[in-house]
């Protein structure tokens, strides 16, 4: 099959064609006619299997068939992703598909200056993509006119409501037209997606191209048990004995990527370091030098789990396994993209083994917990651990059961941090 049997725009298979893009894969095979036929589409597939392009060519395909010239572009299609990394990967999927077609994008997210992307909205465009905080702020100020939407992308629409965007994308769908078409793409769903795609999609063509929340066949994924207090060395390691010239590093905690930075520095490895507390500029700067080897690792929160392409990235490292199991998959899938092979290794403490339990749960994989050799976990010392966490007196037990804060409160510490 070809993109020419998608009966897209000839001139757009001209694009692809200088491109290289020769053959659609399945996410695009199954979900590009649906799209274009006018349907609601809730469309699951593994990360780095070309869902971007899936729902893109149709857009500018069908702007194409429109010719929509005029002086004044009115917005026919919104995108929303969870993160400003995302979002600029978006924009620059439909600028390079869409390269001297005529066809307009504009990227508009928070942590950066509001000014450019009033300016570059001003000028009219065909597709905006934004995250929801800035796209809210935009329509407040009544500096954006979403009036004429045909198409809503949802992309990552898991991620978003993980992160407590369903406020926010409840009132923007309030601020859309009622006839318009609906888009849901994600790696993963759960049930707060089914949830949410039963009130806003119609009729929605359900497209799954692999097993629900699978992990991409061509990625080799490695579990290994270590000690909290030994994982910087051990990462340190790997990364210097597999002579890793490019890796992705995963932690839970802002805090914990500043520290691992600063760690692994010591053993002579260079990286940056990238989380939501950092300017979009030192983000941006971060990513960049990781992406031309000026630094050999990028460590990161799960802010970058998604919206990452980075072409070739053969190796990711969960220094600590995530909360949430999806995340799991979205972590490892920025390695293994378009077939390519990966490989994914998470370093598990004790206290973690629960959340290695969720990411076998999830995915329906046996995965093994290994040991690495000369990084064996110390049982004695686990042991130890146990034993030795403080049993509370018999007044804080008193205390606790009365309901009462270390303040005495019977409601508890009134200035508990939120």
């Amino acid at each position: 099959m070809s993109f020419a049997s998608l009966s897209l725009h000839s001139d757009l298979l001209a694009v692809l064609a200088s491109l290289n893009y020769q053959t659609p894969t399945p996410i695009q095979l199954e979900a590009i006619p649906d799209v274009l036929a006018g349907h609601d589409v809730l469309a699951g597939a593994q990360t780095g299997t070309g869902k971007t392009a899936a729902f893109a060519l149709p857009v500018i395909h069908r702007y194409l068939i429109q010719n929509a010239e005029n002086d004044q572009k009115a917005i026919r299609t919104l995108v929303l992703t969870p993160t400003r990394e995302l979002a600029q990967q978006v924009h620059q999927s439909f600028v390079k598909y869409s390269e001297g077609l005529g066809f307009s994008s504009v990227v508009a997210y928070g942590g950066a200056s509001i000014n450019p992307q009033i300016d570059a909205l001003n000028k009219g465009c065909d597709v905006l993509v934004a995250t929801p905080g800035r796209l809210l702020e935009l329509a407040m100020k009544e500096l954006i006119d979403l009036s004429a939407i045909e198409t809503l992308v949802l992309d990552e629409a898991d991620r978003m409501l993980d992160m407590g965007f369903i406020n926010d994308i409840n009132r923007i769908l309030k601020r859309l037209p009622e006839s318009r078409q609906t888009l849901f793409f994600s790696a993963t769903f759960n049930d707060e997606v089914f949830a949410l795609s039963k009130t806003i999609l119609k009729n929605p063509k359900l497209i799954e191209v692999a097993e629900r929340n699978a992990t991409a066949a061509k990625i080799e994924q490695l579990f290994y048990e270590v000690d909290t207090k030994r994982k910087a060395a051990m990462l340190a390691y790997l990364i210097g004995s597999k002579n890793w010239q490019q890796v992705l590093i995963f932690t839970r905690t802002k805090q914990a990527v500043d520290e691992l930075v600063k760690e692994i520095a010591k053993d002579g490895i260079k990286a940056a370091g990238v989380h939501g507390d950092k300017s979009q500029g030192a983000r941006d700067r971060g990513l960049e030098e990781f992406k031309t080897g000026k630094v050999r690792a990028l460590v990161a929160t799960d802010v970058a789990a998604r919206g990452l392409d980075i072409k070739e990235l053969q190796t990711v490292v969960n220094f600590e396994l995530p909360y949430s199991a999806e995340d799991y998959i979205h972590r490892i899938g920025r390695t293994g993209r378009a077939g390519q092979e990966g490989i994914a290794v998470s370093l598990i403490s004790h206290k973690e083994k629960y959340l290695f339990e969720e990411v076998k749960k999830l995915t329906g994989e046996a995965f093994m917990m290994q040991w690495f050799p000369g990084f064996e976990p110390d049982f004695m010392a686990q042991e130890e651990e146990e034993r030795g966490k403080r049993k509370p007196s018999k007044k804080a037990q008193l205390a606790r059961a009365l309901g009462k804060g270390k303040g005495g409160n019977a409601r508890g510490n009134s200035r508990r941090r939120r």
